[in-house]
């Protein structure tokens, strides 16, 4: 796995209400999180809807322990699969994870049919992208995220 903390991009923080309407503070990080599949997932199959579930499954456990080591804060993280909060009610905007990878990381984007997919410079589009967002401030959940990927094995890449 592959994780970097950003602050709100302009986007983010313009549509901050839409994306989540039942927060109160201002999203003060994003943690874009990164795992490698065994496959590029761009290809209409079985085996890629399997490795997307496991992949999702495994950001879902990554997430709710994030979420539980900064209980103080507000946390969020944002289905894959929909686009929309997973801990609160859904907003009227759904969140696009390869427009937020592309501004935060600057990754290649490449079109498979009507979508966009990443272009990870080691793992090729065998990527699978995740979103978190928070209302800490960054340096906190750098912290809270860098100590769940040294304690856990399964969530290293």
């Amino acid at each position: 796995m592959q994780y970097s903390v950003h602050p709100p991009s302009e986007f983010i923080a313009a549509h901050s209400e839409k994306l989540l309407p039942e927060w109160s503070h201002p999203i003060r990080s994003i943690v874009v999180v990164l795992q490698p599949a065994d496959r590029e997932l761009t290809e209409l199959c079985r085996e890629t809807d399997l490795q997307k579930q496991k992949l999702r499954s495994q950001f879902l456990e990554f997430g709710f322990k994030v979420a539980e080591s900064l209980k103080d804060h507000l946390v969020e993280l944002f289905d894959p699969k929909t686009g929309f909060p997973v801990l609160s009610g859904a907003g009227s905007l759904r969140l696009d994870d390869v427009a937020v990878v592309r501004s935060t990381l600057g990754y290649t984007i490449a079109p498979v049919g009507n979508c966009l997919t990443i272009v990870h410079p080691l793992w090729g589009r065998a990527v699978y992208p995740s979103i978190l967002m928070s209302s800490a401030e960054m340096t906190l959940v750098e912290s809270a995220v860098a100590g769940l990927v040294e304690c856990h094995h399964s969530f290293r890449g």
